[in-house]
């Protein structure tokens, strides 16, 4: 199970950090399987940083493997989709890029993907068109929808199987909107697709 993901979807994140990049094409990275968290598990935030961040993001399943998919048949490879949480330490991820050094430590450390429930696609609606957002003890503090994508899932989809084999079970976080912020001890964040909160968990 690979976990794909994508960096500075979203034009209005891009801002907030300060990226002016014009993209061509999507960013990708990877976080390990290790990575991941789910069933409402706590997040432990680790003694390395004392800057973890989260980012809101739609992430898709894959349901069938596939290889150098073309766009227009990539919706066939997916059919649930839900909220996770892709946690970044950015005070390692600042002096990383700073001396122009990879940064996967800061975002494929242990738990850093944090996964909801999953539902079908046809319950959650236009993969083009959803909204979602994050909650951190009771408070608002991130939304977006998918419509506000840079690059949209099947673009993402046809693009990452041109440099590797998509397999059931792979994971495609979609990237995050503005929003982005900290997580402290004994917060307790849930995440929303729409009206459904698909994700709870606390963080120690």
């Amino acid at each position: 199970m690979k976990i794909i993901a994508v960096g500075m979807n979203y034009a209005s994140h891009n801002k907030e950090m300060h990226h002016s990049l014009e993209l061509a094409e999507p960013t990708i990275f990877m976080k390990a399987d290790s990575s991941l968290l789910k069933d409402g598990k706590p997040f432990f935030i680790p003694d390395f940083s004392s800057q973890v961040e989260y980012e809101t993001e739609l992430v898709v399943r894959i349901n069938r493997l596939g290889k150098n998919i073309a766009e227009r048949f990539a919706s066939r490879y997916y059919d649930k989709v839900t909220v996770g949480i892709d946690f970044t330490a950015r005070d390692l991820q600042r002096d990383f890029r700073a001396k122009g050094l990879p940064w996967e430590l800061s975002k494929a450390f242990d738990h850093s993907a944090v996964i909801g429930e999953f539902v079908p696609l046809s319950e959650a609606g236009d993969i083009n068109n959803l909204s979602f957002h994050l909650e951190i003890n009771g408070n608002t503090v991130q939304s977006g929808n998918t419509s506000d994508m840079l690059f949209k899932v099947d673009r993402l989809i046809a693009y990452v199987s041109r440099f590797m084999t998509l397999k059931i079970g792979d994971l495609l976080y979609t990237g995050t909107p503005a929003g982005v912020g900290s997580v402290r001890i004994d917060d307790h964040l849930t995440g929303w697709l729409g009206d459904k909160k698909l994700l709870d968990f606390h963080v120690k």
